[in-house]
C-alpha cells in the first residue's frame, strides 16, 4: 500500500490515508510498479525543473515546487481568477525502500516522471530533474 501525504491547512476526515492541500494546490499523479521499480507520473504545467525539488529518504519521496505568477498577471484586471499560486509539497510513502542513487527524474511536456529503482538499502539523496 502506498501511504501518501500533503501538507497544507485542509484535511480530509474518516479516510484511512491523510490527503490535504497547500494553498489550494494540488498536484495529480499516478504511481504504478513494475517488477524493478516505482514510477510516479505527475501533471506539473508551467513549471520547470529548477521550480521542483525531490528528496528519497527510505521508502519516503517528497515532492516540492512553487508555481509562481508571471510578472503580466500582476497587472492583468482580472474578471475571474481561479489559477492557484504558491509553495505546495507532497509526501508519498512507499511499500518499500528505493535506492535513492540510481532514481531518475524528468519533466517533458508538463508531465513530471520519476524512476525509483527497488532496493533492499535506501539513503537519502535529492536527485535533480533533466528538461527534455
Amino acid at each position: 500500500m502506498i501511504r501518501y501525504y500533503m501538507t497544507g491547512p485542509m484535511t480530509h476526515r474518516g479516510m484511512d490515508r491523510p490527503v490535504g492541500f497547500n494553498g489550494g494546490q494540488r498536484i495529480p499523479m499516478d504511481i504504478h510498479a513494475d517488477d524493478e521499480s516505482y514510477v510516479i507520473t505527475a501533471v506539473t504545467p508551467g513549471l520547470k525543473p529548477e521550480d521542483l525539488k525531490i528528496e528519497i529518504l527510505g521508502d519516503v519521496i517528497t515532492l516540492r515546487g512553487e508555481v509562481r505568477p508571471s510578472e503580466k498577471d500582476d497587472k492583468a484586471d482580472y474578471l475571474l481568477r481561479e489559477l492557484s499560486y504558491g509553495e505546495f509539497q507532497r509526501t508519498l510513502q512507499l511499500p518499500e525502500p528505493v535506492d535513492a542513487e540510481k532514481a531518475e527524474a524528468s519533466l517533458a511536456n508538463g508531465v513530471l516522471t520519476v524512476r525509483l529503482p527497488r532496493t533492499d538499502e535506501a539513503r537519502p539523496k535529492q536527485i535533480k530533474i533533466s528538461s527534455n
